[in-house]
Parts: C-alpha cells; structure tokens; sequence
C-alpha cells in the first residue's frame, strides 16, 4: 500500500493526522462516557487492530509498541459485541453512500485457514467447501472501489442469487440516492428482477445463457461493474480478510468491517 508511512517507532502505519481526524469525530458519537482505559490510546488502539488485520498476523505477535497484544484483543473484542466497528464503518461511508447514483452487487470467496476450523458448526460460521477449497463467501454491494455499502457471509459453496435480499437490505440502512442496480449474470431470476422493479431500480443484470428469451440490457451501464471488482481488491489488501483466519463468523465479519473502514480511508 503506497499509503502507509513509518513512525518512530520503525512500525508501518496506516492511520494519517487527516484519517484520525475523521475517525475520531465518528468514534466521539460511537463511544459510550465512560470512554477506555487509560492505558490504550485510543489511536494507537484502532492502529493496532488494522496492523493485525492488514497483515494477518497472530494477534500474540502484535508488535510491543502498541502494548500487550491481550489487551487489544480483549477491547477488541468488546468493541465487536458493542458493534462499534460496524457502526464505525456505517459512519466514515456515509459521504459515498449519500452520493451513490448505481448499486454494484457482487461476491468473493475467501479460503479459509486450518486455524479457522472450529468455533461451532460449520454452517452456523459461515464455513463450507466449495471448488477452491474450505471458505467464505463474501457478499457485497458498492456505490464505487472506496464505498462498500453492505456486507454478507456465507459458506463457500453457497450461491450468489440468494443472498442478493440480505445484500440489498444493508443497502436500505443507508439514505442513497441510487436508482440503478449493476449486477453479474449469477444475480439473474425473475424474482430479482421483479423485486428491483417494485423498488423502482434499473436493472443492469445479463442474461442467463439458458434463458429462453434473453433480457436486454445496458451495455455501457454494465462496463461500470468493475467498480465492485475493484472494492473486492481494495479489501483483500488487507489480509485477515484475503485469508480467513479466524473460527467464528462474528470475529471474520468484524475483519471485513474493518478492511471497509481502511478501504475508504486509504
């Protein structure tokens, strides 16, 4: 990442004045009074936990200089069942959202690590086995490369056109201004289409090749969908998103709000 700089300390950083600026306006209407503990700067707290998730590290190998590695996670952790970071994430895209014209809707799958095993039932975390392996699938919607407007894990194997619902109902939690959905040939069935129609979207979706009379659609409208393909390779820079690590679904989704929050910072 061209973006991160070297403090003092000798440890890459991805966090500018201008980027801690905007977070810690967000983060002051997040955080409850009684605020944290003293001893973990609150900077320094949220650098720690993109330094893990960009680099993919164990968490017992987070450098010392941003403290004893436990008592990150464990505010980490409290910060997940708090759903800061989802809050925190909705807040810093709120300006792209507010702007979007067209929705790109997509998915990617994530192979998931040996150490991801375990946790509970497969199914219940969001684990399966697909073509590439033992993985998640995640589900998105984007306004552009930077916005990530909504996210949704399945299991590997699991197909794109039945969670296009779930993915459009994080799309509703925003105020959007979009009128257009662009979208691969996986997100065609007539239950989408007419679904988008009541909504009042335009349909951007190919036809299936085994549809019996094929759907036109906007050709140069579509050419924009590597918006989406380019926001999944913005994401994966980070690489406890790019890999799965962790065994329980909640933790892994915490990871890929967090790769959303850099992804508009950076």
């Amino acid at each position: 990442m061209k973006t991160l700089f070297r403090g003092s300390d000798g440890v890459r950083r991805i966090i500018t004045d201008k980027s801690w600026r905007r977070l810690q306006a967000e983060l002051a209407g997040i955080l409850s009074r009684r605020g944290a503990p003293a001893e973990l700067d609150l900077r320094e707290f949220v650098e720690a936990v993109l330094y893990i998730d960009r680099t993919g590290i164990p968490w017992r190998d987070l450098p010392l200089v941003f403290g004893e590695w436990s008592a990150v996670y464990m505010r980490f952790k409290r910060w997940r069942e708090r759903g800061v970071w989802e809050k925190l994430w909705l807040a810093v895209i709120r300006p792209g959202a507010e702007g979007a014209g067209k929705l790109f809707v997509d998915s990617t799958i994530v192979r998931a690590h040996p150490h991801a095993a375990g946790g509970g039932l497969d199914a219940d975390e969001a684990k399966g086995r697909s073509r590439g392996g033992y993985s998640t699938k995640i589900h998105l919607a984007v306004a552009d490369e930077k916005t990530v407007l909504s996210v949704a894990l399945t299991p590997g194997q699991a197909g794109d056109a039945p969670m296009f619902d779930s993915v459009m109902e994080g799309v509703a939690a925003h105020e959007n201004p979009a009128t257009e959905v662009v979208a691969d040939r996986a997100y065609d069935s007539n239950a989408i289409r007419d679904g988008l129609a009541d909504a009042e979207f335009k349909t951007t979706i190919p036809s299936r090749r085994n549809r019996t009379e094929p759907i036109p659609h906007d050709e140069e409208s579509y050419k924009e969908r590597n918006l989406v393909e380019r926001a999944v390779g913005r994401l994966k820079r980070m690489r406890r998103t790019a890999t799965r690590y962790d065994k329980l679904g909640a933790v892994f989704l915490a990871m890929v709000h967090l790769s959303c929050i850099a992804n508009t910072l950076i």
